[in-house]
């Protein structure tokens, strides 16, 4: 039972402004919630009894945010206050907190909606040790709403994962959730720096995995998305 997770809640939110001005990116309203408490939702829903919060701008707003959340999640805080450390940075910062078991981890301006089968479980179901150090969640490019890239990855009829080529179009789009071996985050090139160094690491050595999503997912990323989203949700 994986039941530890990690949510991105540190970045700058600089395509999001001028919303992000006076707030984090992850209390930005989307659907009469804050983007953060969709995701904390759903890993609630799946199972998820501790989440580890990484923090640096607006930490304050975020942290009392978080102290008056309802529910029985404990919530750590991964302080990047003095230095914003990106994504792979920030997950070794968090590496203490998040023990020596596999995790999820989930960015915070990504909002999904459930398959047929709830995500979390079914990654779960689907997660292996020994043969696996990452699980990404990726969504179709077909269906990824509100999102304007050209894909990120393939993906082989065993589910294991390759990038897009430069100048050409890849079936997926990573979701912003995945699963990951505490035995990846080993070695970092330095303080700041990409969860793409692990990933990279991953695949060369043939156990970096994909899982297609097949319920609704979409990229809040601007100002313009939201009344996107919320038209959609609002009409299923």
């Amino acid at each position: 039972m994986i039941d530890r997770a990690m949510l991105m809640a540190a970045g700058l939110g600089k395509r999001m402004r001028p919303l992000t001005a006076t707030r984090p990116k992850p209390l930005v309203k989307v659907a009469g919630r804050a983007l953060m408490d969709h995701a904390l939702a759903r890993m609630e829903a799946g199972g998820i009894r501790q989440v580890v919060v990484n923090v640096h701008y607006l930490a304050d707003t975020v942290e009392a945010h978080l102290r008056v959340r309802k529910g029985d999640t404990q919530f750590l805080i991964s302080d990047e206050r003095a230095k914003l450390l990106e994504t792979g940075g920030g997950l070794m910062r968090a590496k203490p907190l998040l023990g020596d078991a596999p995790f999820f981890c989930a960015n915070s301006d990504n909002l999904w909606v459930d398959g047929p089968r709830e995500t979390f479980d079914m990654m779960r179901s689907l997660w292996d040790a020994d043969r696996m150090d990452a699980l990404l969640l990726l969504v179709p490019l077909a269906r990824a709403q509100c999102h304007s890239g050209q894909g990120d990855f393939h993906m082989d009829a065993a589910g294991r994962l390759s990038r897009r080529k430069p100048s050409h179009v890849a079936p997926f789009v990573f979701t912003g959730v995945q699963i990951l071996s505490p035995n990846l985050l080993v070695d970092p090139p330095g303080d700041v720096f990409s969860t793409n160094i692990f990933w990279n690491r991953a695949m060369q050595a043939g156990r970096l995995y994909g899982v297609s999503h097949q319920g609704l997912w979409f990229d809040v990323g601007t100002p313009q998305a939201i009344p996107v989203v919320e038209a959609m949700l609002a009409h299923g």
